[in-house]
């Protein structure tokens, strides 16, 4: 079927690049059919990548940590149609199947307590991948477990997943259900101990978990956090809105549902923080405004909530400033994991960056 579809792709590119295709309608139509193959190849490349880097987990961190992998359950995809079918349609509230990484220390013991960090992965449709193995060590080399999970619209597991998007509405709840797997099966999770760390749309998971959730959360670490969404297509080029707009997502613009995109953008329930918060930017950041990430600053201190913020002059790197590998982006990253210490107090904290340099990268 693979091979038919790209057949069918470069046919249609053939017909359209060499002037057959002359009539409108056959045009639209052999686009639209070409879209569709070119979609559907991505998400096979997308599931095909997934896959492979699931395997690399265990060369990158397989040497300090056991690795897994697990199904889990979220809400129901309010966006799934009926089909005709009685026995599909009677199931259609049938709750939502994600998936979570687990990372646990090989030094843990049975008998004891380890704090617990909720990782949460970027991107409007990303995933959690390899790129975060300096990240995992760093965290798994400080005696914390991980979860991490790929919620609702992560890439690598179809389009049916990735069309199941629900920015700033369910996939919180996708995190909330991984954070409650971890704590209601795994006896060694201390369930006073349990942080969020995210970045970008991660960073804005946090900030939804933390000021939502604070009976199962103890502090969060957001950086570069989407903020506002109404503002944030203010700024992003046009192309930008359809991620929202398209019918299997919120299905309109900001002008015609203020109130939805109100609901979705962490600005609007900064009142109901009630655990210690720590906010990052940077002034030159290419994806997420400061501006933005200043609202929820401004937002916060408005309802008079008591909480950590720093905004970095430009920075090398931009949107990813303490995420990319060099030795200023570690430097700042180290403070996030101070920040972290205070309230989960790991049994191993970093006592300097030169030593969770070594611990992320194997030498120094």
């Amino acid at each position: 079927m693979k091979f038919i579809n790209l057949f069918v792709l470069c046919l249609l590119s053939a017909i359209c690049s060499e002037g057959v295709a002359q009539n409108p309608t056959t045009e639209s139509i052999a686009k639209a059919v070409t879209s569709s193959v070119k979609s559907e190849q991505s998400h096979n490349f997308d599931i095909l990548s997934k896959k492979l880097d699931d395997i690399l987990w265990f060369d990158n961190v397989g040497d300090i940590a056991y690795i897994d992998k697990v199904r889990l359950a979220g809400p129901p995809n309010p966006h799934r149609k009926p089909n005709g079918n009685e026995f599909h349609d009677s199931l259609l509230d049938n709750d939502f199947i994600f998936y979570s990484y687990i990372f646990i220390p090989k030094k843990v013991k049975q008998d004891e307590k380890y704090p617990l960090v909720v990782l949460v992965h970027g991107g409007i449709h990303s995933s959690f991948s390899w790129v975060f193995s300096h990240f995992v060590r760093e965290l798994l080399s400080q005696g914390y477990i991980i979860v991490a999970p790929d919620y609702r619209g992560s890439t690598g597991y179809g389009k049916n997943f990735y069309n199941s998007i629900d920015y700033g509405g369910l996939e919180n709840d996708d995190v909330l259900a991984a954070t409650n797997y971890m704590i209601e099966n795994y006896s060694i999770v201390d369930p006073k101990r349990v942080g969020l760390l995210g970045w970008s749309h991660g960073g804005m998971i946090t900030l939804m978990n933390s000021c939502n959730h604070p009976e199962v959360y103890a502090c969060g670490y957001a950086g570069v956090p989407v903020s506002d969404v109404t503002y944030r297509l203010e700024y992003r080029e046009p192309s930008y809105t359809k991620n929202f707009t398209a019918s299997y997502h919120i299905g309109k613009t900001p002008q015609e549902d203020p109130e939805e995109y109100a609901r979705r953008s962490p600005v609007n329930h900064a009142k109901k923080l009630r655990i210690p918060l720590m906010i990052t930017t940077t002034e030159n950041d290419d994806d997420v405004s400061y501006l933005e990430v200043k609202r929820m600053i401004d937002s916060l201190q408005h309802h008079g909530k008591d909480f950590e913020y720093k905004i970095y002059p430009p920075k090398a790197g931009a949107h990813l400033f303490e995420r990319i590998d060099t030795k200023e982006a570690t430097d700042i990253r180290y403070n996030a994991y101070k920040f972290l210490d205070k309230y989960l107090k790991p049994e191993n904290p970093f006592n300097s960056p030169a030593e969770m340099r070594k611990a992320g990268y194997r030498f120094n």
